[in-house]
């Protein structure tokens, strides 16, 4: 897991980018909400459970898998 919010911004930018996304189009992608995605990237909310854990795997900043 990434702990540092530097390094959580750099990775979900990385991400995003080799996807040609914009935040927004990445959220609406994956069916989350802009400020979901911003609080997993800004280390606001718990990343263990739903759609914080989704988004944060979906970004690589945490291991796991995802069960829809």
């Amino acid at each position: 897991m990434i702990d540092t919010t530097s390094e959580r911004k750099k990775k979900a930018k990385e991400i995003m980018s080799k996807q040609g996304l914009t935040l927004k189009e990445w959220a609406r992608r994956h069916g989350v909400s802009v400020t979901l995605v911003n609080a997993v990237i800004n280390n606001k909310t718990p990343c263990s459970i739903n759609k914080g854990h989704k988004v944060a795997v979906l970004l690589g900043l945490k291991k796991g898998g995802i069960i829809e």
